[in-house]
């Protein structure tokens, strides 16, 4: 597909496929721990191959999920840290839901939802995984006692509860904001969209793009 002229580069071709690498192991190991959770959805085990292969995979695929969110890190960081701008923007949250421009204050390249969904992850992936080696018995089972195993288990099962509805609430922003998912399957904006939902990042391009 052509890209249209004078749009915004908003994530290069490594940003996306980090993304999607990401989204496509959050939910391969949302089926596969559902598939364990409870008897009544021990079917979705049958995408893997059985219970077993599910029982296997899972844990596997966490390694893999930190080491593809390390990656996410590395890239960005720098531009969710929070700063006085997003306090500026959280109080007029209630415009920012009407689409109310006149009151809402400019943004950078991530509002603080987005810094939110950022941080949240960052912290709950790693203790995800901790959690889930400690009640990894294949590898671990000998290092750790059914007490310690079950704390685990108590604490992975919460914590995969809550990056459950931050991805659920991630999912539905990137609809509900009309251009965001194009911004992550294409890497581009419209001039528009940046000034309507980033506009200081927008500035700040355009300052870039005058000097000399």
């Amino acid at each position: 597909m052509t890209r249209p002229a004078n749009t915004i580069t908003r994530y290069t071709t490594v940003n996306r496929i980090n993304h999607w690498i990401n989204a496509g192991l959050f939910i391969l190991l949302l089926v596969s721990g559902l598939s364990m959770f409870h008897p009544i959805l021990f079917w979705l085990s049958g995408l893997f191959g059985g219970g077993q292969w599910a029982r296997a995979a899972h844990p596997w695929l966490g390694i893999c999920l930190m080491v593809s969110w390390v990656g996410m890190i590395i890239q960005f960081w720098r531009e969710n840290l929070p700063n006085r701008d997003d306090v500026a923007w959280s109080k007029a949250i209630t415009h920012v839901v009407r689409n109310d421009d006149g009151h809402v204050p400019p943004i950078g390249r991530n509002n603080p939802g987005q810094k939110l969904v950022f941080w949240s992850m960052t912290f709950l992936i790693p203790v995800l995984l901790f959690s889930g080696l400690l009640a990894w018995e294949v590898y671990f089972g000998k290092a750790t006692s059914i007490e310690v195993q079950r704390v685990a288990i108590l604490v992975h099962s919460l914590c995969a509860f809550a990056a459950v509805l931050v991805f659920v609430v991630h999912v539905y922003a990137a609809i509900w904001i009309s251009g965001s998912v194009r911004s992550m399957t294409q890497g581009y904006v419209t001039p528009g969209w940046a000034w309507h939902h980033h506009r200081k990042w927008f500035r700040e391009l355009i300052a870039h793009r005058k000097q000399p």
